[in-house]
């Protein structure tokens, strides 16, 4: 059994898109959607692709249409468990892997251990762009606020005239991004820590970790492995490292990263900017970190009344995430009018602390992306008085530090989910006069989620005073009850719409 050596290459010069990929025996793990990507790039450039599934023939209709697009192109598709126990009987050069496939899985363990190179679909990808040319990436990591600050980021892009899209873990596949027919001026990349922890050779012209709290720890096995992953994000950086002068682990991220000679540290912070760093001067967003003379003089980017938008107040992790974008922008060399009217343009996606409807004086806000307690505890901090509507999948995560911190917030909770009995103990400890409704699955009976939703919001307006604010920021993920976060905060909000209708409870 041969070591694992990570500089191993299973064949040299498989540096761009138009290298010789042909011959080149690779196993594809996963039938989704940047699988299927990595695949299809592959086959295309004359590689002998098998490609593997757990999910068996007929349980995931998309894989079956996937599977039956790659057989076209010769690439041999196996699906069931049996085929991702261990490597197959065929010779393999390389493993790419897509992002949900864990490093203990059993197939990676093997290659690990008989020196096959392991390569996720962001390595791929950055191996795949043009010889030449080709666009530059900008990345954003961080426990929260990947998303916003990434598409924040693309808006103030375009604003400045260039061709940029979002991609990565933000949905679209990077893969497809860069393999685009109309190639970008650049790109900016969302990137999971699942994703970065097979990252190996990406070289991007700025990058950012917003934030790092305890999160997926299931899949990385422990907190210093998940924050290992999160600093790959700064490796090979050009021009800027920006980090969050609220977090010190992302500050020291920055320092243990190895980075291109000449590359800068740049933070951002809520407070007034030193020197090198974005922040807030009042209510002026300002650059002292791109300005020839940072010593003493700052760059009016925009306001806070930029940013507001239709929303009637602004979180301040929401301002976080716009100096965030704009410190990268900044970095390749956007001007700041362009930044404004990014910024100016910009609208945050659903379910990331949106109004839904204020009912008899009660405002109802949908954040259930927040999937994490770290994420919760910025959606509980932009509020003054709170009916908490949490629970789900913790994921390993800790839940009594964020109920210590907010429980002065609290008017009352409504818990549901199947971890909500450990959000219930911790309420118990530290905030034993906060009203709890619990609602266990026998007192629902045999409703469908989107139903049980309907009492949730029910017994939270019982919790609530005019003036107060029904704040669904699960602090878990939705996979118990509901296919994803979308559905669920979908759920809430028709739950909302019904309750201001006047409708009864179903």
């Amino acid at each position: 059994m041969t070591e694992y050596d990570p500089s191993y290459e299973p064949r040299p010069g498989l540096t761009h898109k138009d290298a010789d990929w042909s011959g080149l025996r690779v196993l594809v793990a996963g039938l989704g959607v940047s699988g299927f990507a990595a695949a299809d790039a592959l086959a295309e450039r004359g590689a002998h692709v098998i490609a593997v599934d757990g999910a068996a023939t007929g349980a995931k209709p998309a894989n079956d249409e996937r599977a039956n697009i790659l057989g076209i192109l010769d690439v041999t598709v196996r699906q069931g468990a049996e085929h991702t126990a261990g490597l197959p009987e065929e010779d393999v050069d390389l493993v790419v892997t897509s992002p949900g496939w864990r490093p203990d899985q059993p197939l990676l363990l093997e290659a690990e251990a008989r020196g096959i190179p392991v390569w996720g679909e962001v390595e791929l990808a950055w191996r795949m762009r043009a010889a030449t040319g080709s666009a530059p990436w900008l990345t954003v990591t961080g426990t929260n606020g990947k998303t916003t600050t990434v598409n924040m980021l693309a808006t103030i892009l375009r604003a400045a005239g260039l061709r940029a899209t979002s991609a990565g873990n933000v949905g679209t596949p990077i893969l497809e991004a860069v393999l685009h027919p109309d190639p970008y001026d650049v790109i900016a990349v969302e990137l999971s820590s699942f994703q970065l922890h097979w990252q190996r050779s990406v070289s991007a012209v700025a990058s950012a970790c917003l934030n790092v709290a305890p999160d997926h720890i299931d899949w990385h096995g422990s907190f210093e492995e998940y924050l290992r992953a999160k600093g790959k994000v700064y490796a090979n950086t050009h021009i800027a490292c920006v980090y969050n002068v609220a977090d010190p682990l992302t500050e020291q991220l920055v320092e243990e990263a190895k980075v291109v000679e000449g590359c800068r540290a740049i933070g951002f912070t809520l407070g007034v900017p030193a020197p090198s760093m974005l922040g807030l001067v009042e209510e002026v967003l300002a650059d002292r970190a791109f300005v020839e003379q940072r010593q003493n003089s700052a760059a009016e980017l925009a306001t806070l009344a930029d940013l507001q938008g239709d929303a009637p107040s602004l979180a301040p992790h929401y301002v976080a995430n716009a100096l965030a974008a704009a410190a990268l922008a900044r970095a390749y060399g956007v001007g700041p009018l362009s930044v404004r009217d990014g910024l100016r343009a910009f609208r945050p996606d659903p379910h990331r602390i949106a109004e839904v409807a204020t009912v008899a004086g009660v405002r109802y806000v949908n954040d259930s992306k927040a999937t994490n307690p770290h994420a919760a505890a910025a959606s509980l901090r932009s509020f003054e008085s709170v009916v908490w509507v949490a629970g789900g999948l913790l994921k390993g995560a800790d839940i009594d530090d964020l109920v210590e911190m907010v429980k002065d917030r609290l008017k009352g909770v409504v818990l549901i989910g199947v971890d909500r009995a450990r959000i219930a103990e911790a309420l118990a400890r530290h905030a034993p006069d906060v009203p709890v409704v619990d609602l266990d699955p026998s007192d629902t009976g045999d409703m469908a989620a989107v139903d049980v939703m309907d009492v949730v919001v029910a017994r939270a307006a019982e919790l609530a005073s005019p003036g107060d604010v029904v704040l669904l920021a699960p602090a878990a993920a939705s996979m118990d009850m509901f296919a994803n976060y979308a559905a669920r905060g979908d759920a809430f909000e028709a739950a909302v719409a019904r309750l201001a209708e006047g409708e009864p409870d179903r």
